[in-house]
């Protein structure tokens, strides 16, 4: 017993990982709903990795702040926001290219029975309004990414002046000191909680499989595989968007694996953040910057769910027998890019979306009904994407941000 303890504590995770997603799947088929037995480990993974986004968003933020000045914070603030907007409106289009290529719901007809409750979406201004919190201790206990991320930087910047000031540097100096002690623990909490990651994949993989069946999975096969090839075709256009900035994607994709595979079965962008941190960590990405943009990531960018956007607005259109005409489509990306914005990166958050274009376009809420049972396969491929798109954002604007350093310093990029 104590060598194969010895030997999954030294196994690598990928690994462990990989194994427990393809039993997972086995599990879920040859057990069905009665998987759901599994469902608290799997519950208790999710725990874990949301008990570590507060402290690691804090304390990872006010060292970084703490790393770089504030001018620079400025600017690759400003380059991660062009990057989130762009990102998500490219993704939307690239679902409704590959969506009106393959026109999935064609032929299919909606029987009228079902019905849908539209889930309130807050609305850009809200968003914006609550990334200065009323209440720190609120922001904290409703897991508000965005007031959380304003705290930090906050209390960062603030630290940052102490330490510039004679008579306050010294409790400046302290007060880092702090932090930095604090971020070492987390960390050390978090290799703790990897060791757990792939129980608790098998538990939610089986769970999912289990109690989607085969029959959702036959009877909307075509809109799953249209989905899933769209998300292929954006991951291409990150890799050549890596290359043209000179980053290896080999390199990236090898510490990027183990949070996308985490995404793509807990189907929660704030959850995995805690292994979507410790990735850019390991590709050596500026701690300045990532502790900052990929907690907004979480918040913010969706190409995932925007591509799903596209491909089940399409797909809506198709089943009415009404075709998105150019016009429509112009309208998808702009609606689809706002409403993507702010939409909370947790299970079902999508579905959100969806019914927002939906409202806008006319189409059926019936179809959003129909969508909703197969929320979670198409739920998996989206967050898996949200997650990949965040970092690969972090690790260009840091190989941007490197080289513009190089050539300041008049090395040879």
């Amino acid at each position: 017993m104590k060598k194969i303890i010895t030997g999954y504590l030294h196994a690598s995770l990928i690994l462990k990982i990989t194994i427990a997603l393809i039993l997972g799947i086995i599990a879920g088929f040859l057990l069905g709903d009665n998987a759901s037995v599994l469902a608290p480990f799997g519950d208790l993974l999710l725990r874990l990795l949301t008990f570590l986004i507060i402290p690691l968003i804090l304390f990872t933020l006010i060292v970084g702040v703490n790393q770089t000045n504030i001018s620079n914070l400025g600017r690759m603030g400003t380059k991660v926001f062009v990057y989130y907007t762009f990102s998500s409106a490219i993704a939307i289009g690239v679902g409704l290219a590959v969506a009106s290529l393959f026109r999935p719901g064609t032929g299919m007809e909606l029987t009228g029975n079902e019905t849908f409750d539209v889930p309130e979406n807050p609305g850009i201004v809200k968003v914006l309004l609550n990334i200065v919190p009323s209440n720190i201790v609120t922001a904290f206990s409703e897991m508000n990414l965005l007031g959380i991320i304003f705290t930090a930087l906050a209390f960062g910047i603030a630290i940052s002046a102490m330490r510039s000031i004679p008579k306050l540097n010294e409790h400046g100096e302290m007060l880092l000191k702090l932090f930095n002690a604090l971020n070492e623990a987390s960390m050390i909490i978090l290799k703790a909680i990897l060791q757990y990651v792939p129980i608790g994949v098998f538990a939610i993989m089986a769970n999912t499989v289990g109690s989607q069946g085969i029959k959702t999975l036959v009877s909307l096969s075509g809109l799953i595989g249209v989905f899933y090839i769209a998300l292929l075709a954006h991951i291409v256009l990150y890799i050549l968007f890596m290359l043209l900035f000179g980053v290896n994607p080999l390199h990236f994709f090898k510490y990027a694996r183990t949070p996308m595979l985490t995404a793509f079965v807990t189907q929660s962008s704030a959850g995995t953040l805690p292994l979507t941190l410790n990735a850019a960590n390991h590709m050596g990405v500026s701690k300045s910057l990532y502790s900052f943009s990929l907690p907004l990531g979480a918040t913010v960018n969706m190409d995932g769910a925007a591509i799903r956007i596209a491909v089940s607005t399409v797909f809506a259109a198709n089943v009415t027998g009404h075709p998105l005409s150019l016009t429509d489509m112009l309208m998808v990306v702009l609606i689809g890019t706002l409403a993507s914005i702010g939409t909370a990166g947790v299970p079902g958050a999508g579905i959100v979306m969806i019914a927002t274009v939906f409202v806008q376009l006319g189409l059926p809420m019936e179809a959003v009904a129909l969508l909703t049972s197969i929320d979670a396969l198409i739920g998996m491929g989206a967050t898996a994407l949200n997650i990949t798109g965040d970092l690969v954002g972090t690790r260009v604007i840091d190989q941007h941000e490197k080289g513009r350093q190089r050539k300041s310093l008049g090395h040879p990029l």
